[in-house]
């Protein structure tokens, strides 16, 4: 087992040799240069957290892309989330005022739900948010997708299981 030293001295070494190549390879899918550092940043911060014994790796820069394509797959899907909240919000007849802290709190609350979300297969996430969020009966999205009323209660009944495991773990 590594050291806390070691582990750190592996993760310095790590960083030296790869954090150029890391940034270049982020900067190549994303806009913004300081998108790319702050993301290759929490690329090593990953890498420290993981404890793993990195004088093993065989392919490290396979294994820091695997980790910075996870945290920008995670970035655009928040991202995602936020602009689908704001186009929703414009939408509204009413201006609806939230405060910086609120807006913020309903940001993070989205981003757990969407993660939540695609814990599911995705015929039952499908068939949840027809019911939670379209209010569709199970005998109207059993009509709507070709299924029978008790392939969506099945669904429905994982996705119950999932959203109440998750708020009770």
């Amino acid at each position: 087992m590594d050291t806390p030293k070691s582990l750190q001295r592996d993760v310095e070494h790590l960083y030296l040799e790869y954090n150029g190549w890391l940034r270049n390879w982020l900067r190549k899918r994303l806009s913004e240069s300081a998108d790319a550092d702050d993301l290759a940043q929490d690329t090593f911060v990953r890498v420290m957290r993981s404890r793993q014994p990195l004088n093993e790796l065989r392919q490290p820069l396979a294994y820091l892309a695997t980790i910075a394509n996870g945290l920008l797959v995670n970035r655009w899907r928040r991202q995602a989330v936020e602009r689908a909240y704001t186009e929703a919000l414009a939408a509204q007849p009413e201006a609806v005022a939230l405060s910086a802290e609120d807006h913020y709190l309903l940001i993070e609350t989205l981003v757990e739900i969407d993660a939540l979300l695609h814990g599911l297969a995705p015929r039952a996430r499908e068939i949840f948010l027809l019911s939670q969020l379209d209010g569709l009966t199970y005998k109207q999205i059993a009509a709507h997708m070709g299924l029978s009323i008790d392939q969506v209660q099945k669904s429905m009944s994982k996705a119950f299981a999932l959203c109440y495991a998750s708020q009770y773990e």
